[in-house]
Order: structure tokens, then sequence, then C-alpha cells
């Protein structure tokens, strides 16, 4: 389990930072979107990208879907001003704990 999820965690930081780049970090906002990018096109791009890292890594596709809509969300909530930088990474990792947790339960090899 511990080794899932610091894979997890590294691969985290991977897709939301360089990987994130500044385009989708801006473009992802519906606040403030990106003039003729669709900002759900570039959130979804975006979660995408963390859903299919989980995804690979507990070799689970319901794990990588939920990974990616929970990203959505918070990321979509952050944008808004309904959360905090600190809470969107806090749920980011308490959500790879949750997946660690759910994928050992369920027989994947850590």
């Amino acid at each position: 389990m511990r080794n899932m999820l610091a894979l997890m965690i590294g691969l985290h930081m991977l897709a939301d930072y360089p990987l994130q780049g500044d385009f989708l970090a801006k473009a992802k906002n519906r606040r403030v979107p990106i003039p003729g990018v669709p900002w759900w096109q570039a959130l979804g791009a975006h979660s995408i990208i963390h859903g299919l890292a989980v995804g690979i890594v507990t070799r689970r596709l319901s794990l990588g879907v939920a990974e990616t809509l929970i990203h959505a969300w918070t990321d979509d909530a952050k944008c808004r001003g309904r959360l905090t930088y600190n809470q969107d990474q806090a749920i980011h990792l308490t959500s790879k704990v949750i997946w660690a947790a759910l994928a050992r339960r369920e027989g994947t090899p850590s």
C-alpha cells in the first residue's frame, strides 16, 4: 500500500504542476476563461490525466473514474473561490489515501 500511495502522490505532483502548466491552470477556470477555450474541456483534460494515473497505479478503472470526477469537482470549487489552495491539495492527497486503501482491500498488489 505504501508503494502505491507514494507512486500516486508523486504522479499527482507531476500532473498538478509541470503537466498542468500555465495554459491548463488558466483555461480550466470558468470565472476567468481563456477566450475561445471551453473551460470544461481544459478542466476535463486535466482531471482525466489525474484519473489515468490513479487507474494505472491501482489497476482499477473505477478508481480512475472516481479520481477524475473528484479532481474536477475540487479544482472547479477552488477556481470558483469555494476552496483554498491548501484545502484543494488536502482533498487531492486524501483521495489518494482512500484509493490506495480501496485497491489494497480489493486485492491489487502494492
